[in-house]
């Protein structure tokens, strides 16, 4: 089989994180093959890490640090009145930043010493899709890991289930606040429905906007939500923070969604609502158009798209066959690479090429944040956006952090390595004559770095 080295970078580039030294090379005899062959690799997508802990036992730590702290708080203002206060001690990190750092160094090593990257992106996609904020649950990691890790190359269904059940999705967008007008609690406590939950499971997560639901189909879906919660860890020391339906907050009664009826049968009524959302062809277009998007082109052509969409109704929400239907669609290789990467992409990539394969988390999120992506902190719900007029204007300050990586890096990274081994050679003669040219090795990487083939995919 012939040899395409063009067609291996563009896999790494389009599909992964970018090339490492002599990643070009080894799957430059079947590219495509090499992304099938991520997909099979058993715990592909996984992080399997005893030391962090689950979302539960998260929860639960960060309630406890937070009690403790308010009654030291309390504790020491007495003495403070009837002396001096003593100097300041420098404070440990909060035990929430510990928990996200922990969280982020896990992804960041996935992303760094992946082969390709392909499922790794996948799951990049998927926790994007059903984003929750770090900044309202401690829970954002864990989150990734036991709701999106499992099932990014299983059934949608179950995909979908897991996310809108987990306790951070439920507290990010409220459903915690939510009660039925004629349940127990509500008539008791005059409060009523909370709709973020439903409407954003319908409108971003599921069928898309404006593809034929109506506020009544929200309401219904609200409705068979209610009672879906967590049990508060200040009530429950052993499971705090962990799922919980209560049935005095559910509306008790039928639901109507999309023309069908769905008898109360308490925690089930939103599982069956949510099974249907799973395999109507409005999600299986919707999907296939955010995932091209994502990979291909921030304007998809529409026959992989179709092709995809296809495959997620024909298979009943296989992601890994709808996955694999986007790397076999000859279009999803000939479109050219002019898709700019996400911030987030783009650090990465830098850093695989110059042969790390470890980082100091708190250094690489805080780049991150200052290019407009802080992990695990989108704005709203619809996420991080992912055309490149959401990014272009932030040219800048990707300059300023490829300036600053140089400078750290030059004494151990050469910028003639990068294109001979890590590219392949793989470069526009543009690329390698500016590289050339430049007056230090440190103006060298971060003109490589800037360049459309590290910028674009």
């Amino acid at each position: 089989m012939a040899r395409n080295p063009q067609e291996a970078a563009l896999a790494l580039h389009r599909f992964g994180f970018g090339p490492r030294a002599g990643s070009i090379e080894e799957i430059a005899a079947d590219p495509r093959g090499a992304l099938t062959a991520e997909l099979d690799k058993p715990g592909a997508g996984q992080v399997t890490n005893p030391d962090l802990p689950t979302s539960g036992a998260a929860n639960r730590a960060v309630f406890e640090y937070n009690a403790e702290r308010n009654a030291n708080q309390k504790r020491t203002r007495p003495a403070q009145t009837q002396m001096e206060a003593a100097p300041a001690q420098p404070e440990a990190m909060p035990l929430p930043r510990q928990l996200f750092r922990n969280e982020a160094r896990a992804r960041i090593d996935a992303a760094l010493n992946a082969e390709i990257g392909f499922v790794e992106r996948l799951v990049w996609f998927w926790s994007n899709h059903f984003c929750v904020n770090q900044e309202k649950t401690v829970m954002a990691g864990a989150y990734e890991r036991e709701a999106i890790r499992p099932h990014v190359l299983g059934r949608f269904a179950d995909l979908l289930l897991a996310v809108e059940g987990h306790p951070a999705m439920l507290f990010y967008l409220d459903n915690l606040a939510s009660m039925g007008a004629n349940s127990v609690a509500g008539i008791n406590r005059s409060r009523g429905l909370n709709e973020n939950l439903a409407r954003e499971t319908m409108e971003l997560h599921t069928l898309g906007v404006r593809t034929g639901y109506i506020q009544d189909d929200v309401i219904g879906l609200s409705n068979a939500y209610t009672g879906w919660t967590l049990l508060p860890p200040a009530d429950n020391p052993e499971h705090g923070g962990e799922f919980s339906f209560n049935p005095r907050l559910h509306e008790p009664g039928a639901q109507k969604v999309l023309g069908k009826t769905y008898e109360d049968d308490g925690v089930g009524q939103a599982r069956a609502v949510l099974a249907d959302l799973a395999i109507h062809p409005a999600t299986a277009t919707h999907v296939a158009n955010r995932l091209a998007t994502y990979f291909i082109a921030d304007a998809p052509p529409p026959a992989p798209v179709e092709r995809m969409a296809k495959s997620f109704i024909d298979s009943s929400g296989d992601l890994k066959e709808v996955a694999r239907t986007m790397i076999v669609s000859d279009e999803a290789w000939t479109a050219p690479p002019a898709k700019l990467k996400r911030p987030s992409e783009w650090v990465v990539g830098m850093v695989r090429a110059s042969g790390f394969t470890q980082v100091d988390a708190q250094r690489y999120t805080g780049g991150q944040a200052l290019l407009g992506e802080p992990l695990w902190r989108p704005t709203s719900p619809k996420g991080f956006p992912d055309d490149e007029a959401s990014w272009i204007d932030g040219m800048g300050r990707r300059l300023d952090v490829a300036n600053n990586y140089a400078e750290r890096v030059a004494g151990k990274v050469d910028p003639d390595e990068i294109i001979g081994s890590v590219l392949a050679s793989v470069v526009s003669p543009e690329v390698s004559e500016a590289v050339g040219r430049a007056e230090s090795r440190q103006q060298a990487l971060a003109l490589l770095f800037m360049s459309a083939n590290f910028q674009r995919r």
